[in-house]
């Protein structure tokens, strides 16, 4: 039986933040029986909600350009860009790029798959703010890590909008800043 829960916020004196942790929707036996899916559309379709998550996903963290992790990462990753003056590079599937700049494999909890990282789009040096929408198992948040690394630019922190603790993802990422807005 799937058991709703209570959506904790990292800032909870930022009004805007602990309202957007009240759209985000639970969704019983999705993708399958038994999992409780947490769903961060209602987030991102509220302007009110999208401009808090963007606004405290870059704050307190110097970073020259953001790397947005295919999909949702993308969108919010742009965002929070454009928010401060920075550029965005999308970290992608498999047969997405013309021109693949290096490639990371990593195990997820039901298989494999992998990231690309487009080429002449990071710089060794640069400090990257790796975003996506959900931390769960962190295998592709930790691979997104090894990417911008093996690109010799520098993770100056990972940051999602939601993180499920009980799936132990931070785990993945070590060694590296992993900052989560809301937490399940």
């Amino acid at each position: 039986m799937t058991e709703q829960t209570t959506i904790q916020v990292s800032d909870v004196s930022d009004p805007d933040l602990r309202r957007a942790a009240q759209l985000v929707r639970e969704v019983p036996d999705f993708p399958e029986p038994g999992v409780l899916f947490r769903d961060i559309s209602p987030v991102l379709a509220d302007g009110a909600g999208l401009r808090a998550v963007v606004s405290a996903l870059g704050r307190d963290c110097e970073f020259d350009v953001v790397a947005g992790v295919e999909a949702r990462g993308f969108l919010v990753g742009a965002a929070v860009a454009q928010a401060h003056g920075t550029g965005v590079v999308a970290l992608r599937k498999p047969g997405k790029l013309p021109v693949v700049a290096d490639r990371v494999d990593y195990a997820l909890e039901y298989g494999r798959a992998t990231l690309e990282l487009p080429a002449d789009t990071l710089r060794a040096g640069q400090r990257v703010l790796i975003v996506d929408d959900v931390l769960a198992t962190g295998g592709t948040l930790g691979a997104a890590c090894r990417l911008v690394r093996q690109a010799g630019a520098e993770v100056a922190a990972a940051a999602v909008v939601l993180e499920l603790t009980a799936l132990g993802g931070r785990d993945k990422v070590l060694g590296e800043e992993v900052r989560a807005l809301l937490r399940a």
